[in-house]
Order: structure tokens, then sequence, then C-alpha cells
């Protein structure tokens, strides 16, 4: 691949800042650690499955991978992810770099788009029947397991899974045909509901998506044989545990059935590893933030609606006192820790979850008074409004901030960016986007 599309795709691992901000020192040990996993996927492309493709992580996750050159596929059914987001990265990677996407238009919640956006079927030989319902019919697990180490020693050995992607990034509306015959190496499953309040008006349906949706991903990938599947746990998991820093193996009762429901995706990968060999990693994101995540509805993430409140400078509304801390995660951290998931080779680094943050903690007070500061210095015309502070939300955590040494350790993640660097590029692109309106 050209020499270019590394640069831009291992730009945040290499060309950080290196100024230190919040404990987090910008460019540390393990930005070499990504931008050598970088390096090696650009040397040795491979498929990719990329559920919430849509989506606001999803569609960086696409954006990073399309510049190294590997073939992805994409699953999406536009609940909470939008297309322009994809337009976005079309015109970011470019047409060469586009016609190695291929997108799925199907929901989670349909095993058979599962299937067929994981390959199921590919190099699985006397698995029939296993697909449709998500289930072990048969219970052949020794047959499962002979499966994948058939699919992966053809891999070792240079040969062809079956069939290749089309040459041009298309769009399948329906999913029709899509992926028959073709298994990815990959899945980086991403599509959720991924709201407190939300799931508390609607259990059934957050139920429906992040349980059930998130059993078919996992049935359709140990169906296809895949490599690994990564998969975006929640900071939500440590409900009502009182320490901080938040630390992996300690976990509290869920507040909301968000909170369950990942948690719940984190046994099911504990069980698929045991009973099927599947290889998974669960990443406990924290409250991630950047470019394109959509600041409009009544779920919207606290700072891209802040971000539109104040570009149109009204007041921003905080719930509670202000005093509520959260430890945000600007997003080309969270893909790094995709990437270094999908493709660590230390097998103890293999069927764990990882917090996925950058080690600090701001209020929402402080939040609202810097991002109030960096809009102001960038729109000299900026009126800043005094934020307006009103009742707590129902199954929201008081305090959160993530403790990364585990994923440090075993996978070679720390942050490129910490929250003042990310805002900055945040606030910079909603500008850029409220300009060119």
């Amino acid at each position: 691949m050209a020499a270019g599309a590394f640069d831009r795709a291992a730009g945040a691992a290499q060309g950080a800042s290196a100024g230190a901000s919040n404990g987090v020192i910008a460019g540390g040990p393990a930005a070499g650690a990504y931008a050598l996993a970088c390096e090696r996927l650009a040397q040795a492309p491979r498929r990719w499955l990329v559920t919430g493709v849509a989506g606001f992580i999803g569609s960086h996750l696409l954006e990073t991978l399309l510049n190294l050159g590997q073939e992805v596929r994409g699953l999406d059914n536009f609940m909470t992810g939008h297309r322009h987001n994809l337009e976005q990265v079309r015109a970011s990677v470019g047409e060469q770099a586009w016609r190695r996407f291929t997108f799925i238009e199907g929901d989670i919640r349909d095993p058979q788009a599962c299937a067929r956006a994981c390959g199921a079927g590919a190099g699985m030989a006397g698995s029939a029947g296993m697909a449709g319902a998500g289930g072990v019919a048969g219970a052949d697990i020794a047959g499962i397991g002979a499966a994948h180490a058939a699919r992966h020693a053809s891999r070792a050995a240079g040969a062809s899974d079956g069939g290749s992607e089309p040459p041009d990034g298309r769009a399948v509306p329906d999913g029709s045909g899509a992926g028959d015959g073709v298994a990815v190496d990959y899945v980086l499953h991403q599509a959720a509901l991924g709201s407190v309040s939300r799931s508390l008006e609607d259990p059934l349906l957050c139920h429906a998506v992040n349980v059930s949706g998130f059993l078919n991903m996992l049935a359709a990938a140990r169906d296809a044989g895949v490599r690994r599947f990564v998969y975006a746990a929640s900071s939500a998991t440590y409900g009502d545990h009182p320490d901080l820093p938040k630390v992996e193996q300690h976990i509290g009762a869920p507040l909301s059935p968000y909170a369950l429901s990942k948690y719940v995706n984190e046994l099911y990968a504990q069980v698929y590893a045991r009973c099927y060999a599947m290889q998974t990693v669960g990443l406990r994101y924290f409250n991630v933030f950047g470019p394109r995540q959509d600041p409009l509805g009544a779920y919207a993430a606290v700072i891209p609606r802040w971000i539109a409140a104040m570009l149109d400078n009204e007041a921003v509304h905080i719930h509670g006192d202000g005093a509520t801390s959260r430890d945000f995660c600007f997003v080309h951290n969270a893909v790094q820790a995709n990437l270094l998931a999908a493709t660590g080779t230390d097998p103890a680094a293999v069927n764990q979850v990882y917090n996925v943050a950058v080690n600090a903690r701001t209020s929402l007070t402080q939040l609202h008074a810097t991002m109030q500061q960096m809009l102001l210095a960038a729109r000299p015309q900026h009126v800043p409004q005094a934020p307006q502070y009103g009742e707590f939300r129902a199954g929201d955590v008081r305090h959160s901030q993530a403790d990364i040494a585990k994923a440090a350790r075993l996978l070679g993640y720390a942050p490129t960016h910490d929250l003042a660097q990310g805002l900055r590029h945040t606030i910079a692109w909603y500008a850029a986007q409220a300009d060119g309106a």
C-alpha cells in the first residue's frame, strides 16, 4: 500500500503531541506498539467485519482499516448510525480505498444477516444447521474446534478462504448474498443501543439488540471460524462498585438494563471461549468522544450535545450538581485498543476484558469550562453561557475513572490523546461542520 495511507492511519500512534496532561503522556511507549500493529497490517492485509459501521466508533474503525489497506465488510441497520458517516469516510479515504469496503444493511437481531456478514459457512464443512438459529444443533464441539483449526491452518499456509471480496466497495441493501463463502478474519462488534436512559425506557429493545443481537453475532463468528471477536463492552458494568479507579476484576451491581446487557455480553463471551475455543476480547469503553458523534436526539452523548448548544450560543443543561465525573476518552484511543485487541499475539491477552480510557477524571462543571474556553479561542465571536443545573439522571454512575494498567501490560495500549487534545480536534471538527452547513 502507499506510504501515505499508512502514515494517515498510524499518525495517531506516531505523531501525537508530546505534551502531558491529566497524567497521560501522548505518544508514550504503547504508541510504538500501535504503530507496529499498523505496519504489520499494512504489510499483510486481513478481512474485517465492523458491526455498527455507520455509527460513531464504527465509522472511525472503518476509516483507519481502509487507510491501512484492509478489506472491510460493514453491517448496520441505521437505527443509531448514519449514512453521512459512511459518506465522510469515503471522502476521507478516497475511491481506491473505498472499493475495499462492502456494506450490508442488516440487523444483528437477524441471525441470517449476522451469518452473511461473518461469512459463516466458509471453511465450516459439517456445521450446516448451526448458524440459522445461533444454536449448537448436534453440539459437536470437537467438530467445531476441528473446523477452526483447519481453517486457520489453511490461512497459515497461504490458502484461499474460498472466495474474494468484490473489487468495488458496494452497498447491498438487504445483505442478500453479501459475504457468502468469504469468511472474515476479525470481527469488531460495535453495534448496540448505548444509552442508559433509553434502556430504562425500553428494556425489551435493549435486551433484543444488546443481548440477543450480541449472541447472534457471537454464534455467527464461531460458525465462520473467525480468528478473534473483539466487542464493545462498557464501563457501565462497574455499576455501584465504589472504588476508583475502576479495575477490571472488581464490579458491582448493575444500575440499568443497559449495564446489565453489557455484563451479559461479557459472560457469553467467556462461555463461548470455554465451550467453543473462541478468542474474544471485550473493551470497556469509558465515555468515548470525537468527530462524527451524533449531537442530536434525546440520547445524545454529553460532549457533542454540548458543542452543538455552544455553537448556537445556547446554555448547556447539566444533570445534577456538576460534580459528577467521567473518564473521557478520545475516539482514536478506542480505535487503537480495537486493533491491538484483534491482532495481539500474547496468549495471555485473549479472552479478557480491558478498560479503554485515559485514567483521568473530569467533572461535568470542569468539562463545561474547558469547552467554553476552547470554543472561545477558536471562535472569538462565541458568547459563553452559564450552565443550567437540573435533576440527576436515573441509572447514572456518580464517578468514573479507569485503571488502564491491564490494557497497557497485555495489549501494549496507551492513549495518544488526552481530554484536552481530543477536545481540540473535536471542537474544530464540529465548528467546521457548522460553518459548512
